[in-house]
């Protein structure tokens, strides 16, 4: 009988292979039909046993069994992902690992010597190629770098020495005496402010606050009492670092010595071609007009190019400037020398100037120290008002009382003799072309500085001008920079190639960027060095010596006084038929828009829906039907006018009804939505106003161009009550009927102009937060922008050394956003769209500082560095330079200021 061994089963043979394989594929067999029985989720399950129960051999044949059937792809990522990536991967490589880099295949050679990649190495060391490449070169970029690179001098300091010279240059002792003087007072203060500082958190601190983890236990028991200690100690330490913050910015170089020299280089004598220097003995003729522009006039470069040849002239920013830095533009220009008139061509109304951007000129702030500082400065520019000197502000002052006082503080506060326009004209800027206040000249202050015939066009047209020139603006301006930019290198380094070596060259570099910025002023249009002709002026025209501005102002108000009556029956002529003019455009909306759209709804073929009809034209249709009504009472009122009929009344019941403007105001918003989704939705309604706007009816403008005409309606109704109320004698019954009525409507329109400031604010802090990536949320009650600095942020190589010798590199480009209450600092690149010319500039997040916890520290003019400064926040410095030393000092100023207002809050 056959003997069968078995294993740890009676029906499993071990000795008889046959039979134990026989049985073996039965089992397989019964197991295998079971699986495919199962669930999945049993199938995972029965898999995951086996595998458990397998050794390390037997799972590496599974492997090997997978990766048979299965291949694994091992594929070049520069081969498969798209160009742009893989340069992008490339780029953080530095110069020895891309050589590297490019010996591994020819894919990567190719990618590794693109010229995206090599451009910004050489660049970041000013190495600049002298020639443009072709279309269908590459490398050539990593070939200069590889030549300058082997160019340079690579010697220890004894070896320098021995060549060059020592490099601690010899300085003034007065200047280094200030320097270290500077430095010791920062340091001594600084350390006395830490040193208090830790004294009060001793004082202070609890005795049973050990610093331990055992002072946790007694948190529970002494609560409220550590919590007022906590606190206290808040409150000490932003004191202490508001004291800092204080201690930092009185540490800062004033305007003389910023850059860290006792003057500015621009500042020094130039010699002016065609420009006489000042004389006592000299005639008036002698000296230059000059004209200051502010770039808030709409269309303001037509008022440029409307300027006579030999007009000194300076454009000058409205926002993000200080009255200290509009006076050292002024300085700038002319250059130490006196001017025979001065005109100052910016906005404002009759009764105050809109200088600049928080800087409004009027009664009330005229006595500020700042403010008369400036003013007084100003008036040194001015030649005496013996020689003829004279002040021309474009702003309509002479039409108002308190415009009148204004002139007359100016005049007795700086000894010039100011004048200023009386007009009245309901117009855009067309009060410039009245009547001039002052003695009878010559020429009126117009004819002086500007082409008649050129301003009467640009004040005709100025409201349609700026809309359409400001996208321009936007659009071209920086094309325009860069390729005047990118022309003047082209020509000077085409020159320097061609007369210099190579060695030559990079040795010459500064006087190369030197004569490209030189070339660049040069092609400039407006250059400040056209040559001044003489400007002869009659000496029958020229003021009298002995008569005094005061009385100069009485006898013109006693003037006006005479023929009050014919004056005060012009005015109101004038609010009729601007009133009248004002309905007529109204009517145009409801004439040319709401009537058709009407018909076509009631006829079932309907353009826009009943509700969208209402949402756009109810309120509008409301103000026509106020202002019709309004202009009927006053052309009522003007068939019987006389001296002693009264106007003030019938402004007081237009007030009381101000509720319907109102209403417009607060929809506004809503109706310019609901228009341009109806735009976008209903192809008809698009269609329909294709047909009807920008048309001979429409006055050449759209609907939401007449929808603008309310909001521009108060301020000439402003401006006519007040000429109105200065030809008005004290005794009239109507006198104080238009004192109530221009407080009435002066409350209003500062409620206009507060929803404006609010909307353009918003739209502006919503435009940063767009294009800023990553940037947090801005929008927060009373923020606003104030100036946008680009700067590049610099790293010492070496801080253990004095400024002097201090050796700088520079990491990246930043913009820094200031805003009233902090600081947004980001960091600045450029993207490139295809098919376009204008390059885009982009920007990523980096920090935001709270103004109060801000320390600014000034970095003096050396050597090897200009325009530098230090921003210090609680946790990160920022070492920045600007471009040029206007741009320092600018900017120095504004945060400042900035600074010190957040302090005060």
């Amino acid at each position: 009988m056959e003997c069968f061994h078995t294993r740890f089963s009676t029906w499993t043979p071990f000795s008889n292979k046959s039979l134990n394989r026989q049985l073996f594929q039965e089992r397989v067999a019964l197991i295998s039909h079971w699986f495919d029985l199962w669930t999945n989720k049993q199938r995972q399950e029965f898999l995951f046993t086996i595998f458990l129960r397998c050794t390390k051999s037997q799972l590496r044949f599974v492997q090997d069994w997978f990766s048979e059937r299965t291949q694994v792809a091992k594929v070049d990522f520069s081969t498969v992902l798209p160009r742009f990536i893989s340069l992008y991967i490339f780029s953080f490589l530095n110069p020895k690992d891309l050589c590297m880099a490019a010996q591994v295949s020819w894919p990567w050679k190719f990618l590794t010597e693109q010229d995206c990649l090599w451009m910004p190495k050489c660049i970041r060391f000013g190495w600049f190629l002298p020639y443009t490449p072709t279309d269908h070169e590459y490398g050539a970029w990593k070939h200069h770098y590889i030549a300058c690179v082997s160019s340079l001098d690579w010697l220890i300091p004894r070896e320098a020495t021995a060549i060059y010279g020592t490099l601690n240059e010899p300085k003034a002792e007065d200047e280094e005496l200030q320097e270290r003087q500077r430095e010791k007072g920062l340091r001594k203060i600084i350390w006395e402010k830490i040193v208090l500082r830790n004294k009060e958190l001793f004082k202070v601190r609890p005795p049973w606050v050990s610093g331990t983890r055992c002072s946790r236990l007694l948190k529970s028991k002494c609560q409220p009492r550590l919590s007022q200690a906590l606190r206290d100690r808040v409150g000490l330490q932003e004191a202490l670092e508001k004291q800092l913050v204080l201690a930092s910015l009185e540490a800062l170089p004033k305007r003389s010595n910023v850059s860290g020299s006792h003057s500015y280089p621009l500042l020094l004598k130039k010699t002016w071609h065609g420009v006489h220097k000042y004389d006592d003995s000299s005639s008036h003729a002698s000296q230059p007009h000059f004209l200051l522009i502010s770039s808030r006039i709409p269309a303001f470069e037509m008022v440029v190019d409307s300027i006579k040849a030999g007009i000194i002239s300076v454009v000058y920013e409205h926002g993000g400037l200080t009255l200290e830095s509009l006076l050292y533009l002024i300085e700038k220009a002319l250059d130490g020398q006196k001017v025979q008139s001065m005109g100052i061509f910016s906005d404002g109304d009759s009764r105050e100037i809109n200088l600049l951007q928080g800087y409004k000129i009027g009664i009330k702030n005229l006595l500020r120290p700042e403010v008369r500082d400036f003013w007084e400065k100003l008036g040194s520019y001015v030649a005496p008002e013996e020689e003829g000197g004279h002040v021309d502000l474009f702003v309509p002052l002479g039409a108002s009382e308190a415009g009148m006082e204004v002139l007359s503080q100016l005049s007795q506060l700086t000894g010039t003799f100011f004048t200023a326009p009386t007009g009245i004209a309901t117009g855009s800027y067309q009060h410039i072309l009245s009547d001039w206040l002052g003695r009878p000249w010559e020429r009126a202050p117009c004819s002086i500085y500007f082409s008649e015939s050129k301003l009467q066009t640009w004040s005709s047209l100025t409201d349609f001008l700026e809309d359409t020139l400001k996208s321009v603006r936007k659009q071209l301006s920086p094309l325009f920079k860069e390729l005047q930019k990118s022309v003047s290198a082209r020509i000077i380094g085409q020159f320097t190639f061609d007369n210099m070596s190579m060695a030559n060259i990079l040795n010459n570099q500064e006087i190369a960027q030197t004569l490209a910025d030189g070339l660049m002023e040069l092609s400039k249009d407006n250059s400040e060095g056209n040559v001044l002709e003489d400007s002869p002026q009659d000496t029958k025209s020229s003021l009298s010596k002995n008569d005094p501005n005061l009385e100069m102002l009485v006898k013109l108000e006693r003037k006006l006084q005479v023929d009050s009556a014919e004056k005060r029956s012009k005015v109101v002529r004038e609010l009729l038929q601007s009133e009248r003019k004002y309905v007529r455009m109204l009517e145009i909306v409801r004439d040319v828009y709401v009537t058709p759209l009407k018909a076509a709804l009631s006829s079932n073929r309907a353009i826009l829906s009943a509700a969208n009809l209402h949402i756009i034209f109810s309120d509008i249709l409301q103000v026509l039907s106020l202002n019709r009504q309004f202009l009927d009472n006053l052309r009522d009122r003007l068939q019987e006018w006389g001296p002693a009929h009264c106007v003030g009344e019938i402004f007081l019941k237009f007030g009381s009804q101000l509720n319907t403007y109102t209403n417009f105001f607060n929809n506004y918003p809503v109706v310019l939505r609901t228009m341009e989704k109806c735009r976008e939705m209903i192809p008809a309604f698009r269609a329909f106003l294709k047909r009807h706007d920008k048309t001979v009816v429409t006055k050449m403008l759209s609907l939401p161009e007449l929808l603008l005409y309310p909001a521009r309606r108060f301020e000439e109704y402003i401006n006519l009550l007040y000429a109105l109320r200065l030809h008005t004698p004290a005794e009239h019954v109507d006198r104080g009927h238009l004192t109530t009525a221009i407080d009435q409507l002066k409350k209003y329109k500062s409620y206009i102009d507060q929803m404006k400031q609010n909307i353009s604010m918003k739209d502006q802090l919503s435009e940063i937060q767009r294009i800023v990536c990553g940037c947090p949320t801005l929008s927060e009650e009373n923020r606003y922008l104030i100036r946008v600095q680009d700067v590049a942020q610099l790293h010492c190589c070496d801080e253990a050394i004095s400024f002097s010798l201090r050796l700088y590199e520079h990491t990246r480009d930043l913009s820094l956003f200031l805003f009233n209450d902090a600081l947004l600092v980001s960091s600045r690149g450029t993207s490139h769209t295809p098919f376009e010319r204008t390059s885009k500039a982009t920007y990523q997040f980096i920090a935001s500082v709270a103004l109060h916890r801000l320390l600014v520290e000034d970095i003096p003019d050396s050597k090897y560095i200009k325009n530098a400064f230090i921003l210090h926040g609680p946790k990160r410095e920022w070492i920045c330079a600007t471009e040029v030393e206007d741009d320092k000092f600018l900017w120095l100023s504004v945060l400042q200021s900035a600074i010190k207002r957040s302090m005060e809050k």
